[in-house]
């Protein structure tokens, strides 16, 4: 009994190290705990699959983990993360467009992600922007000038995806698919600079593809991570000269495992492999975020094992670390998609399409725990965009993506709608452990501030109280709180949970505001009192953790118990 005993306990160090998951309660949602640390570990709901991760979770320790620095500052990281994949453009009716904007709105997302497609744009011809499919013509832009007044009247950022060329563009035309790229890059970057000069001033994000690592969204050809740097860079450079002030995310790269690159369908080349070749083609020098999508098909959004042969909601991490490894750590993650797939039992609907099936209400529960995760444990995370909000019509109720939907096409709203506005409605936005700029948006600035910008400062800005009695506040979860100022002497009134104020000075050095032993979340506001009072970054750390050394030599010792007691038998 006591080998057994000593065995599980080393297995239970293995494991709950591995898991590293916030020590936090067991998640909750309308009440009811689901599923306790196991879940909290494996995303699993059913208890063999559980036994099952949490034993897979021990292996972590045998194999090198990836290296995510949180120390990092990242540029486009501190945003609202709510974002959202919709489809207006196949609205024929102008009050279904306002209509979704509207619904959208009021489940608390901030970001749309709109395809403008190119064959849409420049339908017939070189430079032709007219409309003829059908009487009476009409320019080819006015729907999606319709989609960006919407988005700025209901004060919703737009993420502007840039693909599907025209046939036009190649001499093969659509005989080697319809998403394949053009023949001359110089036509793709001619229509970019033309979207971009467009709508310069109310579109600051362009995406340049779509997961241009699996067929068919590269053609029905094999996918080409060198070629593809090529059109990237190509759009990148027309991107900045047409809007100098442009974000340029990358294509996202779909998860897949697959090293075959095609052409044929369920081919592609794994998302890791892409990403390593993207970089030795020079693609670090064109683009601001990187893109991913990260779907839960296999297991819920708390599956922390990571096996890169697997594929689950800890995916991104895999990404930063290549990104860590390429000098990029400074660069975010955006995620393009995310969902888990509500497919019915429909025998219209063969069982080999209904991958990753979910109960609604499943999905209704994954879908903000997808997005609580990812605030709480990546900072190097920005926008999360959730595929997607509904279809025009409801012609694929035979295909199984259909079911990714929030809302059915007459816009009855599914389970996943009212657990995400019930979610935002209710959540304070607060600073997880992670390295966080002056402007994130968990930050509530009031009274006199503005914004200095200034190449010594981190990440080339800071915040400036400009008069005394300018509040800052917020909230943050973590062991301990330090403030960077920017440049020059001051003196701020620091309270916590509503506490007597104290006084803290500035002089352009660290400054620890608060310092526990555990993780707990406070309330924070920083009022300044005389001088200049500067915010360049906060710094949140998280409770102490083993290393993997610690980890293997307390392993280490615990068999060696084992083996002895097992040798006085």
């Amino acid at each position: 009994m006591r080998k057994l005993t000593l065995t599980l306990a080393v297995l239970a160090l293995l494991t709950l190290t591995a898991c590293q998951a916030p020590p936090l309660p067991p998640p909750t949602w309308g009440g009811e705990e689901r599923g306790g640390m196991m879940f909290t570990c494996t995303g699993e709901e059913d208890l063999l699959p559980q036994v099952r991760g949490m034993a897979q979770l021990a292996t972590n320790v045998l194999h090198p983990q990836p290296r995510t620095t949180s120390g990092v500052p990242v540029a486009h990281a501190g945003v609202n993360p709510f974002g959202i994949n919709v489809f207006l453009e196949q609205e024929v009716e102008e009050w279904k467009r306002e209509r979704s904007l509207q619904m959208v709105t009021d489940a608390g997302f901030h970001w749309i992600r709109q395809e403008f497609p190119w064959e849409d744009i420049e339908i017939h011809g070189k430079g032709d922007f007219e409309d003829r499919r059908n009487e009476p013509y009409r320019s080819a832009w006015e729907k999606y000038d319709h989609i960006v007044d919407l988005a700025e009247q209901y004060d919703l950022n737009v993420i502007a995806r840039l693909s599907n060329p025209p046939a036009w563009t190649r001499a093969l035309t659509d005989t080697i698919g319809t998403h394949a790229p053009p023949d001359d890059l110089a036509d793709w970057g001619d229509y970019v600079y033309a979207v971009v000069s467009r709508y310069r001033g109310h579109v600051r994000y362009y995406q340049l593809w779509n997961e241009p690592n699996i067929y068919a969204e590269w053609g029905e050809q094999p996918v080409d991570p060198e070629g593809y740097t090529q059109l990237l860079c190509e759009g990148y450079h027309r991107v900045k000269e047409a809007d100098p002030d442009a974000v340029i995310i990358s294509g996202a790269l779909a998860p897949t495992v697959s090293l075959h690159p095609g052409p044929g369908p369920g081919t592609g080349l794994n998302d890791l492999v892409f990403l390593q070749r993207m970089y030795d083609a020079g693609a670090a020098d064109c683009f601001d975020v990187l893109s991913v999508n990260d779907y839960m098909l296999w297991s819920g959004p708390t599956d922390r094992r990571m096996r890169p042969l697997n594929i689950n909601f800890s995916r991104p991490v895999y990404i930063h670390d290549i990104m860590v490894a390429n000098g990029d750590a400074a660069k975010p993650i955006w995620i393009s998609e995310m969902n888990s797939n509500a497919v019915p039992n429909d025998p219209d609907i063969q069982d080999w399409l209904r991958y990753g099936q979910v109960t609604p209400e499943q999905q209704a529960r994954y879908a903000v725990l997808a997005y609580q995760r990812a605030m709480e444990e990546w900072p190097w995370a920005g926008v999360v965009n959730f595929w997607f909000f509904k279809r025009p019509s409801d012609a694929e109720r035979n295909q199984s993506w259909y079911y990714f939907r929030m809302v059915e096409p007459d816009f009855t709203p599914l389970p996943v709608y009212d657990a995400m506005r019930e979610y935002t409605s209710s959540l304070a936005p607060t600073l997880y452990p992670g390295t966080h700029q002056e402007d994130h948006w968990a930050l509530d600035y009031e009274g006199a501030w503005e914004t200095v910008h200034d190449a010594a400062a981190i990440r080339g800005a800071y915040r400036l109280a400009t008069t005394p009695g300018a509040t800052l506040r917020f909230a943050f979860e973590g062991t301990s709180l330090t403030l960077m100022p920017g440049p020059g002497a001051g003196e701020v009134e620091v309270s916590v949970d509503g506490n007597a104020p104290r006084r803290a000075s500035l002089d352009g050095r660290p400054v620890r505001l608060i310092r526990n032993w555990r993780q707990e979340r406070h309330e924070v506001s920083l009022t300044a009192v005389a001088g200049k009072v500067a915010v360049d970054e906060f710094v949140v750390r998280r409770p102490w953790q083993p290393s993997l050394g610690l980890i293997l030599s307390v392993a280490g010792l615990g068999l060696t118990a084992v083996w002895f007691l097992m040798r006085q038998r």
